[in-house]
């Protein structure tokens, strides 16, 4: 026996295919999340060195200071990637802030009071705002290690409706890591690996600069 296809079939099949549709797009978030193959960034301290006082350029190269011929020193780094839900869509306007230390290990920070004297041709801290694809990206140095932490970057997120993310950039392949108190505490081993980033080569970009992707997940 065939079925002869009629006009309400066609409409029933598009109905089925629509309410399915739908139901795709009302999953709950963790659901969502599963199905796009994404993990929240996990969150962490801030620690004691955002800055109490912004320096007076706050954009995202912070190798060359407005107004100042001198290079930062250290190894001009390029990180870029994308401001998401856990649904996998891109978060347009998100505010992306980010601090670390220069390359003698120190912050811009009154409280950073030892070691060597602070390289005052970088930055310290910088800002920029994610597009419309949830991109952003900063001009900086490779973090380095200092007493009683292994390399990494801060990164602070605030996007419209959403709860403020503090996190931590790490450099995969860091001596350091498996002893740095705060990267060890992420136990799950996605979350660890979604704070991880591999710095290569920043062909097509800057040559002898390195490059690294760290997507910012918000829950």
């Amino acid at each position: 026996m065939h079925l002869i296809a009629t006009p309400a079939m066609g409409r029933r099949r598009l109905v089925v295919s629509g309410l399915a549709a739908a139901g795709a797009l009302m999953l709950p978030p963790r659901l969502a999340a599963q199905q796009a193959g994404l993990v929240a960034t996990p969150p962490t301290t801030a620690g004691p060195f955002y800055p109490v006082k912004f320096p007076p350029d706050v954009d995202n190269d912070l190798v060359v200071l407005r107004g100042n011929a001198a290079r930062a020193e250290g190894a001009v780094t390029h990180v870029a990637g994308r401001v998401l839900g856990l649904d996998g869509k891109p978060i347009a306007g998100a505010t992306v802030e980010i601090w670390q230390c220069d390359a003698r290990g120190r912050y811009i920070h009154p409280g950073d009071v030892g070691g060597r004297p602070r390289d005052k041709a970088f930055q310290g801290y910088g800002r920029t705002v994610s597009g419309a694809d949830g991109g952003y990206r900063f001009r900086t140095i490779k973090p380095v290690p200092y007493p009683g932490r292994t390399p990494h970057i801060h990164f602070a997120v605030q996007a419209p409706g959403r709860r403020e993310l503090v996190t931590q950039m790490y450099v995969a392949g860091e001596p350091g890591n498996n002893r740095d108190g705060l990267y060890r505490s992420i136990r799950d081993p996605r979350q660890r690996a979604a704070v991880t980033v591999r710095l290569e080569p920043a062909n097509g970009i800057e040559e002898g600069a390195l490059a690294g992707s760290f997507d910012l997940v918000l829950a």
